[in-house]
Formats: C-alpha cells, sequence, structure tokens
C-alpha cells in the first residue's frame, strides 16, 4: 500500500493515512474484500505509533471504507462505492466551506478563489 506520510504537515498522522487509504478505495486501488495491512505491521512500515494506525482504521470503519473481521483482519468493506464517494464529497464540501468562509473574510473574490483552486488542482 502506497502512503507517504509528513510530520511538518498541519494534518494529524492519522488523518493522513485516513485519507491516503480512501483515496486508494475512491480510486480502484484498493478494492471490496482487498486485506489492509495489520495494524502492527503498517505502524511499523510507516514509523508511527501503533495508536495513530488504529485511529485512522477506526476513522476508516466509521466512514463505512472498511470493515474489521475479528481475528482476521481489515478489509476494503463491499459498501456501494457510490456512496463512499458521496461521503468523500460531504467531507470535501465541508473543508471548502471552511476554506471560503477563511477567502471571504481576507476579501479574496470569487474568481481569484478559483483560480487559486485551478492552479492548484493542476498542480496535485
Amino acid at each position: 500500500m502506497d502512503i507517504i506520510i509528513s510530520n511538518s504537515s498541519p494534518v494529524a498522522l492519522y488523518e493522513q493515512i485516513q485519507n491516503q487509504i480512501k483515496a486508494q478505495i475512491l480510486n480502484g486501488n484498493l478494492n471490496p474484500g482487498s486485506p489492509l495491512p495489520s495494524i502492527r505491521a503498517l505502524a511499523k512500515e510507516l514509523k508511527v505509533s501503533i495508536i495513530t494506525t488504529k485511529r485512522a482504521y477506526e476513522e476508516l470503519e466509521k466512514g463505512g471504507f472498511t470493515q474489521t473481521i475479528v481475528g482476521k483482519g481489515t478489509y476494503v468493506s463491499f459498501t456501494n462505492k457510490d456512496r463512499l464517494r458521496e461521503v468523500a464529497m460531504f467531507e470535501i464540501e465541508n473543508k471548502l466551506e471552511e476554506i471560503i468562509k477563511k477567502a471571504k473574510s481576507v476579501g479574496i473574490t470569487l474568481e481569484e478563489g478559483i483560480e487559486i483552486f485551478k492552479s492548484i488542482y493542476e498542480e496535485v
């Protein structure tokens, strides 16, 4: 599994892990039923605490992206992919709303905001 974390990012480590696993599920790199590494194995691979990895897995399960079978491991959920995309879109909309409020408070126009969004979108 391809996960890159940054200690200098303002985003919590567990969120970085969670977001990257979500993205891999939504873009089809991880298919329904695919096993995820054990919490301990992923923590060791990423050089983070087991608690960090556990929290990421718990959040993924709460969101319906994964399911854990006691004694067997954690797997990508068979939940409808459209539903998972809808959940992800809801989260994105909430984050964009926060950003738009901040942008408006400092006088950034809609056109400037769209230009910033396009620029960043093309870079990523």
